[in-house]
């Protein structure tokens, strides 16, 4: 298996508009590997990942998120979910780290993808939860949405200097 080629992190912005190619067994495994290779409280690695590549589950998430329609198109979601039991206080830390990774990871790739916001809306949360057959203990953070894109917005920076503290506020 090839290494994930390291991106431009300025180049990794959100797609929402994907082709029909298909996102390849290869390429998960590394978006995942890449995603557990996040750092995590006391490496009690509390993240679950489900990959849905199904056309009718695509389409379930799609009409039960408000902001998911891209799924609708999308060959791929990875659901990023933790289990809190192990890391009660840091799993929302640990698994968006994990989804950071497989952000940047999907940049690496040539692939698009964008973070749809799961916990802590209970609305979201039941949704997922009941179209991925979640079990109890399993909270679903967010969804990646992923695939090659259609669309090719331009790297950019988001620096703002009066944002930046130093020594004290």
């Amino acid at each position: 298996m090839n290494p994930i080629p390291v991106p431009d992190i300025l180049a990794r912005r959100s797609v929402r508009r994907y082709t029909a190619q298909p996102v390849s067994e290869e390429q998960i495994t590394l978006l995942l590997q890449a995603g557990m290779a996040a750092p995590s409280a006391s490496n009690r690695q509390p993240w679950h990942f489900v990959v849905v590549t199904s056309r009718p589950t695509l389409n379930a998430l799609a009409d039960r998120h408000p902001y998911a329609k891209m799924l609708y198109q999308a060959p791929l979601c990875i659901a990023v979910c933790g289990e809190p039991a192990l890391s009660e206080n840091f799993w929302v830390q640990d698994c968006s780290a994990a989804t950071e990774n497989i952000l940047l990871a999907a940049t690496g790739l040539g692939l698009g993808a964008v973070w749809l916001g799961v916990h802590p809306n209970a609305e979201r949360t039941q949704a997922v939860r009941e179209s991925l057959n979640l079990p109890a203990n399993i909270t679903p953070l967010c969804l990646i949405s992923i695939g090659y894109p259609a669309e090719h917005p331009p790297a950019r920076t988001q620096y703002k200097a009066e944002r930046v503290h130093r020594e004290r506020w």
